[in-house]
């Protein structure tokens, strides 16, 4: 996954030939389709086309005006085209009555024009080298905008929704159902606020800006890999898929700040108030854990009252238990979230288990 500088050299070059000459329908695809591969892409472009047009507009304003001289507003510089001497600028007001001279045409009699230079064989590096000095120029200009946020935005899930969110940094989000977090992304870090709920997350390589989940004073740190965060109240469930990520807490929690734990691929780890709990296993297992991405719950042998709690999260008519005995009854095996009706005929079926249906909650109660 190519880095946001290099998203921008790639634009840059976009531009410059663009811009230039020789360009046909055959470049004009090939740049569409590069804008289509990423919302990344797409929007480095745009911030590069906007200066370099923004750029274009400040030397037309600017033309014949002597330096350290401003216009005011309404006005123009009304100067001499003998570029061997340069007379003093005479201003002229847009919106003032035209008297006396400034009513007379400027005499054009000894307006000659120099000789249009050939064009080279490629003009591409010299647009590259003005649009390299164009982003240098907004970002010197436009410094305090770059230190901001770059992006913020919320996102949320309604129960029984997935959602997924393209970033412009290039990494994607998968939101599970009744979540909600915050985007900042700054030119030093990505940071997602987690909320509420679970977000699986596709981070874009990027060793210069740390990606980084918060949620329920602790952070996890990566710089591009794959891994799930999940918050329940205080508590906290990492997944990873791929690579490493770090769990820490939040910088400022004081003398209740945890030591940092490092997750690797195939780890899930359970942070709480007692601690940090890890549990080391395949990747496959991992994947598992998150097949709600794909509309599955995974159970294995699994206390029925936390496989309600999973049906829950994604269905407005609970699952409640009646007793503790229904509670403790363990189950395993693969079902969508979205029936709940025929995980509650299976408990009937294969389990000392009663059901009373009411019409905003399913009671379980033990035999």
């Amino acid at each position: 996954m190519a880095s946001s500088r290099q998203i921008e050299q790639t634009a840059a070059a976009w531009l410059a030939r663009r811009d230039g000459e020789g360009w046909g329908a055959q470049d004009q695809a090939g740049l569409e389709a590069w804008l289509a591969e990423s919302t990344a892409h797409r929007v480095a472009f745009l911030r590069l086309e906007a200066a370099w047009a923004h750029s274009g507009r400040l030397k037309a304003l600017g033309a014949g005006v002597p330096a350290g001289q401003i216009p005011a507003r309404g006005q123009w510089a009304r100067f001499s085209f003998d570029m061997q001497e340069r007379r003093s600028a005479v201003p002229v007001d847009a919106h003032a009555p035209q008297t006396g001279a400034a009513k007379e045409p400027l005499d054009l009699r000894g307006l000659t024009f120099a000789p249009r230079t050939p064009p080279r064989a490629s003009r591409a590096g010299g647009y590259a080298g003005a649009a390299a000095a164009v982003v240098l120029a907004v970002a010197l200009g436009w410094g305090w905008q770059r230190h901001a946020s770059v992006e913020q935005a919320s996102y949320l899930t309604a129960i029984g929704d997935l959602r997924s969110v393209p970033l412009s940094d290039g990494s994607n989000a998968t939101l599970s159902s009744d979540s909600k977090m915050l985007v900042s992304l700054s030119n030093g870090e990505r940071r997602i606020d987690l909320e509420q709920g679970e977000a699986f997350f596709e981070v874009a390589k990027d060793p210069g800006r740390p990606f980084v989940v918060s949620a329920g004073g602790r952070q996890v740190v990566a710089v591009g890999t794959r891994f799930a965060v999940r918050r329940s109240g205080a508590d906290l469930r990492v997944v990873v898929t791929e690579g490493t990520v770090r769990l820490q807490s939040e910088a400022g929690t004081g003398p209740q700040r945890m030591p940092t734990t490092l997750l690797h691929a195939g780890n899930v780890a359970l942070a709480g108030s007692r601690g940090v709990l890890v549990r080391t296993g395949t990747v496959e297992e991992a994947e598992r854990d998150l097949d709600w991405r794909s509309g599955y719950l995974t159970f294995r042998n699994t206390p029925l009252a936390d496989a309600a709690a999973e049906f829950n999260r994604y269905n407005a008519r609970k699952i409640v238990m009646g007793d503790a005995q229904v509670s403790a009854m363990r189950v395993g095996g693969n079902f969508r979230w979205s029936n709940t009706e025929a995980f509650v005929r299976l408990l009937e079926q294969g389990f000392p288990v009663r059901v009373e249906r009411q019409p905003d909650r399913i009671v379980l109660h033990s035999h």
